[in-house]
């Protein structure tokens, strides 16, 4: 798959053989197809591996989970929850993330979703499938990304240390399975979606406890305020 160029070249190192599987080669072909349909394929494909490049392998220490990227045009650009500068209003998720953000350490990110600043401090904000269809949430599950992401977390479990895994509703739940919990840490819980939010997330203090474990391993922990 050419799109294996746009890959930071530590990940390309973990993940080089991935690009030569049939589930690949079955996934660019459902690409090609979609284009020739005339349909718009989010974000742009220059953005699809940018979590990869925010956050070098050996750079991670923090894995937020995420399902497939924001339908909306304008405001995907490749890391999971993230939204270009400027978008605004906020997605509702993302609104719930800052929300509990300020609850929790009284952080206030209300000016902004661009998350590359979390990124560049090793948190991997990697959504489980990498595209989308303008429009249609969830449109692009089952065509191969999973296997793919499967990949990048086996290779995180089995090359690093005491990584910090979140786990945010059922969907991001059912990749703790190739997880080891005696080796990570996962912290696992409601989605911050309006649809479940009040069911659990509001109150979880997520980020206080990420911080407590990087602390209590050696590592230091993240800035969650993003800059003006």
């Amino acid at each position: 798959m050419s799109e294996a160029k746009f890959l930071e070249s530590s990940w390309l190192a973990q993940l080089k053989t991935e690009f030569e599987q049939p589930y690949m080669q079955q996934l660019k072909a459902f690409f090609r197809q979609e284009k020739a349909a005339g349909k718009r394929i989010l974000p742009d494909s220059i953005n699809w591996f940018s979590a990869f490049d925010s956050t070098p392998f050996n750079d991670v220490k923090v894995v937020i989970l995420g399902q497939d990227p924001y339908p909306t045009v304008g405001h995907a650009h490749g890391l999971c929850f993230s939204v270009q500068p400027n978008v605004k209003p906020l997605p509702k998720s993302l609104l719930n993330i800052n929300k509990e953000l300020l609850d929790d350490c009284g952080v206030d990110n209300s000016h902004t979703g661009y998350l590359v600043p979390w990124a560049e401090q090793g948190v991997l904000l990697l959504n489980a499938v990498l595209t989308v269809e303008a429009g249609a949430a969830n449109s692009h599950q089952g065509k191969g990304w999973e296997v793919f992401t499967d990949a990048v977390i086996k290779a995180l479990n089995e090359h690093h240390d005491h990584l910090v895994f979140v786990l945010w509703g059922s969907y991001a739940q059912k990749k703790g399975v190739m997880i080891d919990h005696n080796k990570h840490t996962i912290i696992s819980g409601v989605h911050p979606s309006p649809l479940s939010a009040y069911r659990g997330f509001f109150g979880s203090k997520p980020f206080s406890a990420i911080n407590e474990d990087l602390l209590a391993h050696g590592k230091s922990s993240i800035d969650w305020q993003l800059p003006h």
